[in-house]
């Protein structure tokens, strides 16, 4: 009965935080078993929707309810019953200090709310709980002289942070309905924008060879950007819920770093899950903010527009000389002087610093008849009140034939207060946005940039008040915008576009992947195109070089055996397009073992090495020189037009790697034995190294130091004294 009647909606509260907490203990258990370190901890922000809805002595059952699934969870996998009653009411504490610190200062949320000070105290309370908790942990768990403490002072306080933030976050908007209002034509955006971050997010994170986890902030933001704190509640789940499932399964670009343990690549999640929350929150809680003020300074302006429909506003008729001859009753409410007292020119009550100006609007006005401006006025009581003004010249009634003043003024104090509240969240969203790592700009549908953000000036070293205004062919030169125009037609056909195109700047080549959206009104209609453009120039740099180390030999600099099998099937297939012969050699140091037992691998290496220079310095241009095993080096050439040629190459060749090695002032002859084959009309790969192989035989059965050549698929007279395969 006392339970019903403190959640009169029903006790699904109870059964929710009890569901919610114990699911996420074990799932952050089982992560915490896995990678054998703590990764998130989110039960207990999953309390704080609830919490902040009522004060702690109503709210306290929802508090024993998360105690309970969590103590369950606990038992389910079998953990030590004293640290876990002892961890328990920490876990607690936890929660009821960001619930009390928010709910204190802000007893009712609602549409009004700030969220930039919201957000100010939620990340300030869940810093301070977050280390609470962490030092009491660490004093039940007993680790403060185990080694590691720092690392593990750290890990648990990013589990606890980041888990706060993102589990309180989606608390508040499940639970608030303010938080969640979405409208049927945002559903379905909404989800296609989150279905395009969870891609781009699984897509980054799975790709293990090249760190390409940056690419989430471009849907990431563009998530906030059209869907506010909702976008970026679930945008933040998801990425979340991504990066700990492929750190558990050891997978993703972490695993790039050299050396890398799973409590490593654990602190690494939680910073990159840290840091992306921390890039996007800001983002959020000043768009939220500045719709708050939009709306205020709406709902401002249709209460001003009912007064004046009511005569609220401040109407006189003034002589040219100043004389009033009419004030409205509404002075008294305005500005608190009777109507008596405002009859006479009152150029005492003009604010000392708008005096200036009122007496310039004055000669406009009689110049050009009429004039609006914005002063402040003040009030019998004292204080400054920002009155718009609105003064028209219009003939006297009097018929006299001179012209009388119509004034209309009216209260735009708030409105000035939150236009000037506006301009201050907009200047925090334009720092926001410019030191965003991407070139973020707004095209309309003449192609004119709108809106550019400062960190074009890294790019392309422009500025970006320049470029506001003028077309997109304008700044990116005629060859450049007929590359991209293609692009902009589909985004400006409403196709979200994703290309890589490259630019020079500066006498540098860079490399650029640009996102093209659409920007759509509120019915849908096309109004322009969002673009982020992000420089990859350092990841294609990091793509070639890649590429370069997975052909190449390190020891020698020749090309090593993947490079090997990939370029054989495409010769032999250009040979035979051609009706050429292909030569291939297979070239083996003598007692390479011998050498390496007696004098030492460095020695060994040496010879290798220069083994492979001389290869490389006898071979002429387009042909394939590798090292495809230990003492085992090939060379593959598809320009010999006959037998003769190529048994002359191989005598050549095998007379000229005859060298000589200083070990440490001792001379190590080097010897080699060379196997030759020449094969035409061959189309296997494995056949003719075969071939190569048997002749290399041959040459070793032959007491080595010496070679073998062999033919096939020739005819007789094209490959006479020749040994055949």
């Amino acid at each position: 009965m006392v339970l019903a009647q403190r959640f009169p909606q029903g006790l699904w509260p109870l059964f929710a935080a009890f569901a919610c907490s114990g699911g996420l203990t074990l799932y952050a258990l089982a992560l915490a078993h896995t990678n054998h370190t703590p990764v998130l901890w989110l039960a207990n922000g999953a309390l704080i929707g609830w919490m902040v809805q009522r004060p702690l002595r109503e709210t306290w059952p929802v508090l024993v309810a998360g105690f309970l699934g969590y103590f369950l969870a606990k038992l389910c996998l079998a953990e030590p019953l004293v640290p876990t009653l002892l961890a328990g009411p920490c876990h607690a504490l936890e929660t009821v200090i960001v619930s009390e610190s928010i709910r204190r200062r802000f007893p009712q949320l609602s549409a009004r709310t700030r969220f930039i000070d919201l957000g100010r105290v939620g990340i300030v309370a869940a810093l301070a709980s977050s280390a609470l908790c962490t030092l009491i942990l660490m004093t039940i768990l007993q680790r403060w002289s185990q080694p590691g403490l720092l690392m593990g002072l750290n890990t648990v306080f990013r589990a606890h942070l980041v888990g706060m933030v993102i589990a309180g976050s989606t608390s508040l908007l499940l639970v608030n309905r303010t938080f969640r209002q979405i409208t049927p034509y945002q559903r379905w955006p909404l989800v296609r924008d989150l279905s395009l971050l969870t891609i781009v997010t699984v897509g980054a994170f799975v790709e293990a060879r090249v760190p390409i986890a940056f690419m989430i902030y471009p849907p990431l933001l563009w998530l906030v950007f059209r869907h506010r704190f909702v976008g970026m509640v679930i945008g933040m789940a998801i990425v979340a819920l991504v990066i700990t499932l492929v750190t558990t399964l050891s997978i993703g670009p972490f695993n790039l770093v050299a050396g890398v343990t799973p409590a490593f690549r654990v602190a690494m999640a939680q910073v990159f899950i840290g840091v992306s929350c921390f890039v996007a929150l800001p983002v959020a809680l000043a768009l939220s903010e500045q719709d708050r003020l939009r709306n205020r300074i709406r709902e401002s302006e249709l209460r001003y527009r009912m007064l004046a429909d009511h005569s609220g506003d401040l109407v006189m008729r003034i002589r040219v000389d100043g004389h009033r001859m009419y004030v409205s009753p509404s002075v008294k409410e305005l500005l608190g002087w009777e109507v008596d007292d405002f009859q006479d020119p009152r150029p005492d009550l003009i604010h000392p610093d708008d005096r200036d100006r009122i007496a310039a609007e004055v000669v406009k006005l009689r110049s050009h008849g009429g004039t609006t401006t914005t002063y402040r006025l003040r009030h019998k009581d004292g204080h400054y009140l920002w009155i718009e003004a609105f003064a028209r010249l219009v003939p006297s009634p009097d018929n006299d034939g001179t012209m009388d003043i119509i004034y209309t003024g009216r209260d735009v104090t708030e409105r000035v207060h939150f236009e000037q509240a506006l301009l201050e969240s907009q200047a925090q969203l334009r720092t926001v946005t410019d030191n965003v790592p991407a070139v973020i700009a707004r095209i309309d549908l003449s192609e004119r940039y709108t809106y550019i953000n400062r960190f074009v000036e890294q790019v392309s070293g422009e500025d970006p008040a320049a470029m506001i205004g003028k077309t997109m062919r304008e700044v990116r030169g005629a060859a450049l915008y007929e590359h991209l125009k293609q692009y902009l037609e589909r985004a400006y056909a409403g196709e979200s576009v994703l290309f890589e195109y490259e630019a020079t700047y500066g006498g540098k080549l860079l490399h650029f992947q640009a996102h093209y959206v659409p920007d759509r009104g509120a019915e849908g209609r096309i109004n322009g195109i969002y673009a982020l453009t992000t420089d990859i120039t350092h990841i294609k740099h990091t793509e070639r070089e890649l590429l370069r180390l997975a052909h190449q030999d390190a020891l020698t600099d020749l090309a090593n055996r993947r490079y090997f099998s990939e370029r054989m099937p495409i010769v032999l297939k250009h040979a035979q397009q051609r009706n050429m012969p292909v030569l291939l050699a297979v070239v083996d140091i003598d007692h390479f073992k011998t050498i390496n037992d007696t004098y030492g691998h460095a020695i060994g290496d040496a010879v290798l090495a220069e083994a492979g220079h001389c290869l490389q310095r006898l071979v002429r241009e387009g042909e394939v020189v590798a090292r495809i095993g230990g003492d085992e080096f090939v060379v593959l050439c598809n320009d010999i037009d006959n037998a003769k040629q190529a048994k002359a190459f191989i005598h050549s060749l095998w007379e000229r790697l005859h060298m000589t090695i200083d070990a440490g002032g001792t001379p190590v002859n080097v010897k080699m034995s060379i196997g030759a084959a020449l094969c035409k009309h061959e189309s296997s790969a494995d056949t003719l190294m075969k071939h190569a192989d048997d002749a290399l035989y041959m040459a070793k059965e032959a007491g080595r130091d010496t070679y073998r050549f062999v033919v096939h698929g020739f005819d007789d007279d094209e490959a006479p004294h020749l040994q055949r395969a």
